[in-house]
């Protein structure tokens, strides 16, 4: 079965990335806001984190809010390539600049480099 992408419903967050199997699945959640939003991109990377480790890669990218900078940092900690979107090419440099302060970026691209970057962090490691 071909990976495939989808949007979570209103008020509901794909908060939980989990194997199954040889399959990874995102899960629906009600559970709690957390950094005033539902789905949350910490609460997401860290999900992404326990159940891929360093098979995963994550880019950050524009938005107003700092959500998704605290669990992109700790993917870089553990040592997951993780990319944010650079300041001149984000409408609004919010997360990925959040990101960068923290130090959570292993890279700092413009968004048409970001999509190549991650099939390159791919393909090295499968």
């Amino acid at each position: 079965m071909p990976p495939s992408k989808r949007r979570a419903p209103a008020r509901r967050g794909a908060e939980q990335l989990a194997r199954v199997g040889a399959r990874s699945v995102c899960r629906l959640s009600q559970a709690e806001q957390v950094n005033r939003h539902r789905p949350s991109l910490d609460v997401l990377f860290r999900s992404v984190a326990k159940a891929a480790g360093i098979n995963a890669a994550a880019a950050l990218l524009t938005c107003m809010c700092a959500d998704g900078a605290a669990g992109l940092l700790e993917l870089r900690e553990i040592g997951v390539h993780t990319i944010a979107q650079d300041e001149a090419t984000s409408i609004v440099w919010g997360m990925p600049g959040e990101a960068v302060k923290r130090g959570g970026a292993s890279e700092v691209l413009p968004l048409r480099k970001i999509a190549q970057a991650l099939l390159r962090g791919a393909k090295a490691q499968g």
